[in-house]
């Protein structure tokens, strides 16, 4: 009797342990990690009925064509998951989300078009992904983020056309990569691509594949050599006059700043205007041909050629006015704060003799690669002259103080 109980505990413990679908046959490895091998049975979805301590789950080249959230739901503990050369086209989100020990993730050859990247945060431990022959057209630029232990990543023969910079960042431990047979567009979107590969220690195997479909001037060339005269990132200087002649009364005084950019391609001109009581962004010019505003910002005059003009302008319109120079290799600002006060004497001679200069010492307030893209410490401070006879009882109180007073209070910090 005491033997045969003894055999029942046994098989009470172990049994769990073993648990094994069917169609798959499973087998304790001499490290101790539980096989489930389940590949070439023709299942259509993952079997049920696998034991929790399955660390190794191979459904390579069967006929699955879908992941549900608790898909995996049965074998927390796997490190190996191996799902290569099925019909996957739908994985929804949360499949691989609690497979907190995953080591290995096999997916390539499949149908996948969209992946729930999310997915990705809590596999820190993630070393290989193979994601290679599916059919996805993007990525995340933030989905690899949390692979810190990340070393091999396999992304060839998709369906990419391009890589948000900064993709491969963040992947400390990343030593192979592949994303050759994609159909990229080598527009100035990818050129970072190639500034990467020209200092990253990864090797980036089979990079002569790595290849420009379009545009049709590079296509066939290789992402690597895409010119560098080609993607030039954007510089941007800012100037600025104000009528000073036509301050007799308040109502008379225009702001114009001009914002001239280059670069390549062609950089694309944004404001961003920030007072005390109101925040304002301007993407493009609001002021068409025939001179009709388009936009609601009908305050703030945005022509094609990059000037804005600010009618009427008041101590409601003092703040920050920021200008951005935007294109595909990236975006550079220079701002200008502004603000209105009033002297005794008459500023004739301030920007009369040089209409387009940054600051008072009569140098342009400019800002392009070498420059800190924030901005910040580069601002400049405006002080317009305003007569007594302001109509605003607050301007007037300001007319009091000495110019140079103002000046030495509001601090004004140059352009480099």
């Amino acid at each position: 009797m005491r033997p045969l109980l003894c055999c029942l505990v046994l098989a009470a413990l172990l049994g769990p342990c073993l648990a094994c679908p069917s169609p798959c046959s499973c087998s304790t490895k001499k490290n101790g990690r539980l096989l489930a091998e389940c590949a070439y049975k023709d299942l259509q979805e993952v079997p049920e009925g696998l034991s929790s301590n399955v660390t190794i789950l191979t459904l390579s080249a069967n006929r699955i064509g879908w992941l549900g959230q608790g898909s995996f739901a049965e074998v927390p503990e796997v490190q190996s998951l191996w799902l290569g050369y099925n019909q996957i086209g739908v994985v929804e989100p949360g499949a691989f989300a609690l497979l907190v020990h995953l080591k290995n993730l096999d997916l390539s050859h499949n149908k996948i078009t969209d992946f729930p990247w999310q997915d990705l945060r809590n596999l820190s431990g993630l070393q290989i992904l193979k994601m290679n022959n599916n059919r996805l057209a993007g990525l995340s630029r933030d989905a690899f983020r949390s692979l810190k232990d990340l070393r091999s990543l396999w992304l060839n023969d998709n369906e990419l056309t391009t890589l948000a910079e900064g993709t491969f960042d963040n992947l400390p431990s990343l030593s192979q990569l592949q994303i050759f047979n994609n159909p990229f567009n080598c527009s100035c979107k990818v050129f970072w691509l190639k500034k990467w590969t020209e200092r990253t220690s990864v090797s980036i195997t089979k990079g002569g594949s790595t290849l420009c479909v379009a545009p049709a001037r590079l296509k066939g060339r290789a992402v690597t050599d895409i010119p560098d005269h080609h993607c030039v990132a954007p510089s941007v200087q800012l100037t600025y006059l104000s009528n000073l002649d036509n301050t007799v009364m308040y109502d008379g005084l225009t702001l114009t700043l001009h914002c001239s950019v280059a670069g390549s391609p062609p950089p694309e001109i944004r404001w961003k205007i920030q007072t005390s009581g109101r925040r304002v962004e301007i993407n493009g010019p609001n002021v068409a041909r025939d001179g009709n505003v388009k936009q609601s910002q009908e305050h703030f005059l945005v022509f094609k050629n990059g000037t804005m003009a600010i009618p009427n302008f008041s101590k409601e319109d003092e703040g920050t006015y920021t200008c951005l120079a935007v294109n595909d290799v990236g975006t550079r600002d220079v701002s200008v704060n502004v603000a209105l006060a009033g002297s005794e004497n008459p500023a004739e001679d301030l920007l009369r003799d040089d209409p387009h200069a940054g600051h008072f010492g009569g140098r342009s307030c400019y800002k392009g690669d070498e420059m800190d893209p924030s901005g910040a410490g580069e601002k400049l401070v405006i002080v317009y002259h305003m007569p007594r006879e302001s109509k605003s009882g607050a301007v007037g109180a300001v007319s009091q103080v000495p110019l140079g007073t103002l000046l030495l209070a509001l601090g004004i910090v140059l352009c480099w």
